[in-house]
């Protein structure tokens, strides 16, 4: 097939926006993980929506994919194009401005190659809160975040990345340019267009701009790390300190013994906060926007009742900024830890908060049967029922052979997942990875849905084609 003319693409951004050398375009085209490597024939980095607009009509007109792209720091090969495909690498990281921050409104406008941790810093400004968070929010960009649909540590108190948005800016498949930055907090004219694109991981149109929610900066503070007896006796006690605070809890991490001894084996730093090793732990944070020191007798009171019912043996609360960082780090090393352990099998479920000790229950006497002598690295957000459920590879196992065994794994873990009324993705998306699995686990009525969707929209089947429904699936 001969090379389409791209001279109307290329025109339609500044100099500067245009890659086609292969070694300027290679970070463009590999995941940060190694998973997933692509191909393009070009890399376009518009500055503006309009030059994201002429770019996708210039596209729509040549039959060319487009596959959207922010920070690249996504889990799933939502961004990544495949090896010869007629595709141009659309990234936002040009399109980064942060239109606006109202403090009366509680809101920022900001473009969607924004850095989250611009937006942090430029709503704490305002003595503002914006309170996504996760791991890579010094890298990951506002449209990724809003396309994904990402969760991280605050969900159990202020939603998902959809809960946190009131309107967004949108180019459609044929160029269109859709303004729905609306600050508004109740519209109820009809459906709820943006959140076809929240979450639809650039199949539908590209995110150029967003109105986010603010909040009141907490003025108090308070981490605790508390050895709990199970996961059963972790729920139970989420549901104590919930009510012990008012609902103060912002974020609500379980973290199991192996975890923590992966962290303080191979990441220089982790601290073992408590005298003794015990099972299981979570790691818990209240805020709030009130002045003084009310939260922590009120989270002392309630973990000693906790205590006193048996749900937890032992705790240490952060008396500095210090402590708290160090008990958070612990957190984050859980994730780098478990490379130096050999292969890694991931899962990123959710299920109901009430069910999560039953499937940790069921999912580890599974993949013990199916993986004799694996170790299961069950940990993450339960308090809002996400569970990173990770398969470290058995002591002295072949790494290539066990990783082997990835699509069974996963099935045996998705299938208890969906089981108990959950998910198979809980916050990292579908992307080019899990696509065969959506199709096995979604009613032929949802992916019905889905497709027509995709087909008003996106009848060329153009947008990021790989991804989600897959390619062809646009009837």
């Amino acid at each position: 097939m001969a090379e389409p003319n791209l001279d109307a693409l290329r025109q339609a951004v500044d100099p500067q926006g245009w890659i086609d050398g292969p070694d300027d375009m290679a970070p463009y085209l590999h995941e940060w993980r190694g998973r997933f490597a692509g191909g393009a024939l070009a890399v376009a980095r518009p500055a503006s929506t309009a030059e994201v607009a002429a770019l996708v009509g210039a596209a729509h007109a040549a039959g060319i994919h487009i596959v959207p792209q922010g920070g690249n720091t996504g889990l799933v090969g939502g961004s990544m194009s495949y090896p010869g495909e007629r595709a141009i690498i659309l990234s936002l990281q040009r399109l980064n401005r942060i239109r606006e921050i109202d403090p009366l409104d509680y809101t920022a406008t900001v473009e969607a190659g924004c850095v989250l941790a611009t937006v942090q810093q430029a709503a704490e400004a305002e003595d503002r809160l914006f309170p996504l968070s996760l791991g890579a929010e010094g890298s990951c960009t506002i449209g990724g975040l809003l396309s994904t649909n990402a969760g991280g540590i605050m969900t159990i108190r202020y939603g998902n990345t959809r809960d946190l948005v009131l309107g967004i800016e949108a180019v459609l498949p044929d160029g269109r340019i859709w303004d729905g930055l609306r600050r508004l907090r109740k519209n109820n004219t009809g459906y709820d267009l943006k959140q076809l694109f929240i979450g639809g991981e650039g199949t539908l149109g590209i995110i150029t701009a967003a109105v986010l929610k603010l909040f009141p900066r907490p003025r108090q503070t308070e981490t605790a790390f508390v050895a709990v007896t199970d996961p059963a006796a972790a729920i139970a006690l989420l549901s104590r300190l919930r009510g012990a605070t008012g609902d103060a809890i912002s974020a609500f991490e379980l973290i199991p013994r192996i975890a923590l001894e992966f962290a303080l084996k191979h990441i220089a730093g982790t601290i073992d906060p408590l005298a003794e090793a015990h099972a299981w732990y979570v790691l818990v944070e209240v805020t709030s926007g009130m002045v003084g020191d009310t939260l922590r007798s009120a989270l002392e009171a309630g973990l000693a009742e906790a205590m006193g019912a048996g749900l937890a043996s032992d705790a240490t609360l952060a008396d500095n900024e210090a402590r708290r960082t160090a008990f958070w780090f612990i957190r984050e090393a859980i994730v780098e830890a478990q490379r130096f352990e050999g292969g890694s099998i991931k899962h990123d479920i959710s299920v109901p908060v009430s069910r999560i000790a039953t499937f940790i229950t069921r999912a580890t006497a599974a993949v013990g049967s199916l993986l004799p002598g694996v170790r299961p690295v069950p940990f993450g957000h339960v308090g809002d029922g996400n569970i990173h459920f990770n398969l470290t590879q058995p002591v002295g196992a072949d790494r290539d052979a066990f990783l082997g065994q990835w699509e069974a794994a996963n099935r045996v873990v998705h299938d208890i997942a969906i089981d108990l009324g959950g998910s198979i993705s809980a916050e990292h998306g579908i992307g080019r990875f899990k696509r065969d699995e959506l199709r096995r686990v979604k009613s032929a009525v949802e992916i019905d849905m889905m497709r027509r969707i995709k087909a008003a929209l996106d009848p060329e089947s153009l947008m990021n084609p790989g991804v989600m429904l897959g390619t062809g699936d646009k009837t």
